[in-house]
């Protein structure tokens, strides 16, 4: 049945979802659509939350569905469908339809038919479990390019570049990506340090100034550690970065540039894990995009590094 009633938290999630949109999250017609709806999802409440969860659930049915439709498959109204287009970015209904067609017929000309959402059994075989990950992995890229915005990767790039200091704070598996990102960037010359434990985090993170940068690492953006040596480099006048693939999360609120990236949850692997790879590709792009800002001192610093540990490693020559 439709509700015809005035949804007033949905009325808020739209004005939320409008200052979602104002951090530079790109909400191109025919590119990201399904993406942007999964990571604004949990930031919808009331009627705009049981339209979002619809559309992801079949999103071909909802391109090919009728405003009413749609409306009435999700126990909505037409108004309501009219606000979640808006607060996705949408200008009407039309444009969202032809966005979500648009992706979903590029997913099938790609040959993205693995079932994501399947449970795999203990007994599948290896193929079937490789068919997945490697589905999954390759819609989260996909998915982080079109939310990625690439006018905040190149602030980043312009503060790395021209730090004196890099501190990077991340805990548990963002830990292990942020170590990754600190020995790229100290390989061209870049100082850099990586911190998980928070004392020692905080104890770094106070003696940044102006000039240094600060980057926090948190998929869900929530991680309490994070958030106090990310604040703390701020209130000391550091440039903050936050990676993350929630943009109204509290460590993206309180970073000066914000990343994101988006995962595919699946039922065999959790939604923290599976944004590992779309997280490190965002870092390596980032990583490039210093080094072409500092390609002479990148240049040679790699050199050296690389004639350093040249010696370490095995010849062929049998011994």
């Amino acid at each position: 049945m439709v509700d015809h009633e005035v949804d007033t938290s949905a009325g808020t999630a739209v004005v939320d979802a409008d200052a979602f949109d104002r951090r530079g999250v790109r909400a191109a017609a025919s590119d990201g659509v399904l993406a942007r709806v999964r990571t604004g999802l949990d930031e919808l409440t009331g009627a705009l939350r049981r339209v979002a969860e619809h559309v992801l659930s079949d999103p071909e049915a909802a391109a090919r569905s009728t405003i009413v439709e749609l409306a009435e498959r999700s126990g909505t109204s037409p108004a309501t469908v009219t606000r979640f287009c808006r607060a996705m970015g949408f200008e009407g209904y039309a444009d969202l339809r032809l966005g979500i067609a648009a992706e979903t017929g590029r997913a099938r000309s790609a040959g993205w038919t693995v079932d994501i959402g399947r449970e795999i059994q203990p007994g599948d075989p290896l193929t079937r479990v490789l068919d997945q990950v490697i589905a999954a992995d390759t819609r989260a890229m996909h998915d982080t390019a079109a939310l990625l915005d690439l006018a905040e990767v190149e602030r980043a790039a312009v503060a790395i570049a021209g730090a004196s200091r890099v501190n990077i704070f991340g805990a548990s598996g963002s830990a292990l990506v942020g170590e990754e990102m600190q020995f790229s960037l100290h390989r061209i010359g870049v100082a850099a340090w990586a911190w998980n434990d928070v004392h020692e985090g905080l104890a770094s993170a106070a003696l940044l100034r102006p000039g240094d940068v600060a980057l926090g690492i948190s998929h869900t953006g929530q991680t309490r550690e994070t958030i106090e040596m990310l604040a703390e480099a701020g209130s000391h006048g550091a440039t903050t970065v936050a990676l993350t693939g929630f943009p109204r999360s509290p460590l993206a609120e309180l970073a000066d540039i914000v990343l994101i990236t988006a995962s595919q949850a699946t039922t065999f692997r959790p939604d923290a894990l599976s944004a590992r790879h779309p997280q490190l590709v965002v870092l390596d792009l980032l990583y490039i995009a210093v080094a072409q800002r500092t390609h002479d001192r990148a240049h040679a610093a790699f050199r050296r590094t690389a004639q350093a540990v040249d010696g370490h490693k095995a010849r062929g020559a049998a011994s």
